[in-house]
């Protein structure tokens, strides 16, 4: 299973969603849905966005693959 580590990102860096929304300027639901790992299908434009706008260079940093049990 693919897992969106985002929120962790996020709590770290000391932002909320909403900020990171007005930052990469996607929708707030979006930036909910990735970390909440509710999206099915990642868009890599908005990946990019976030990516850029946290400063991450490693996306193995923010997708993690977990093995189902």
């Amino acid at each position: 299973m693919i897992h969106i580590r985002l929120q962790n990102i996020i709590d770290a860096r000391g932002i909320t969603q909403k900020e990171l929304s007005e930052i990469t300027k996607l929708r707030p639901t979006t930036i909910s849905e990735l970390c909440n790992n509710i999206r099915t299908s990642i868009n890599r434009e908005h990946l990019e966005k976030v990516m850029v706008a946290l400063g991450i260079k490693d996306i193995a940093e923010i997708i993690e693959y977990k093995e189902e049990r």
